[in-house]
């Protein structure tokens, strides 16, 4: 895990695509570009090491049906600072620090927190894991199961 904040870079995973090119012209324009490294489509496969190397993901999406890079990237031990709407906070449990996604103070103030405090890292990345360990698709396929079953067990009587 990085300690020191001066190590870190940011770094923007994921293609161009709807509502990105306002930030990649403010990003040119205030030259940005050379501070920041920017991936483009990376296949899911190599997103592990990504999560794994980085001292905070964050993620601050306004509407997600799951959530699955937050839970990805808990997976991999990596601190995540997350949305605080949609589904993001019922998988994010106590284990990310949730912010207003419209608020880019308060998504700085988080980031600049957690990179500041390799203390609270620690914490959010042992919550994070043990959080994560909770999903599974087997857990996922028996409250599926268990639902249908009450469902039509409902209706036959």
């Amino acid at each position: 895990m990085i300690e020191r904040p001066e190590e870190c870079r940011l770094v923007l995973v994921g293609m161009r695509g709807w509502k990105t090119s306002d930030l990649y012209d403010m990003m040119e324009r205030h030259r940005l570009v050379e501070g920041i490294v920017v991936t483009g489509y990376v296949p899911a496969r190599d997103l592990a090491p990504l999560y794994s190397g980085a001292a905070v993901f964050a993620f601050p999406s306004l509407y997600e049906g799951f959530g699955l890079p937050v839970l990805e990237a808990m997976q991999c031990g990596c601190p995540v600072i997350t949305s605080n709407v949609s589904s993001l906070p019922e998988v994010a449990g106590d284990a990310c620090i949730l912010v207003d996604p419209r608020d880019s103070q308060s998504l700085a103030a988080a980031i600049d927190r957690a990179l500041a405090s390799p203390s609270l890292r620690r914490a959010m990345s042992r919550k994070g894991m043990a959080r994560a360990r909770e999903f599974s698709w087997e857990r996922s396929a028996r409250l599926l199961m268990g639902y249908i079953h009450s469902v039509t067990t409902e209706r036959e009587t």
